[in-house]
């Protein structure tokens, strides 16, 4: 899962800056975990000095936290849906 097409939704492409989508596509990428579920989620938050992400999964349980100093940090929450040929990143909101 998640090595096939990658596609973004307009409200990511016009809201996530440019190099959050590719972090956040890498985090996927370098989970350590027996198996990565169809549905990953990132809550981001914009705090006083840049981009906290929250990124997890419900099957197996997966959590990882980091934070990114930045200047254009947003407030967002993130679905990433994997169908076995295509991923697709929304807004929560898209959904």
């Amino acid at each position: 899962m998640f090595q096939n097409d990658k596609y973004l939704t307009r409200g990511v492409s016009q809201t996530i800056p440019g190099w959050l989508v590719i972090l956040l596509w890498h985090l996927i990428g370098i989970m350590q975990t027996e198996s990565k579920d169809y549905l990953q989620v990132f809550r981001l938050q914009k705090t006083g000095q840049g981009q906290r992400i929250t990124h997890t999964q419900e099957q197996p349980p997966y959590q990882r936290e980091m934070f990114v100093p930045c200047v254009d940090a947003v407030d967002a929450k993130l679905f990433v849906i994997d169908d076995g040929t295509h991923s697709t990143m929304l807004l929560a909101e898209e959904y």
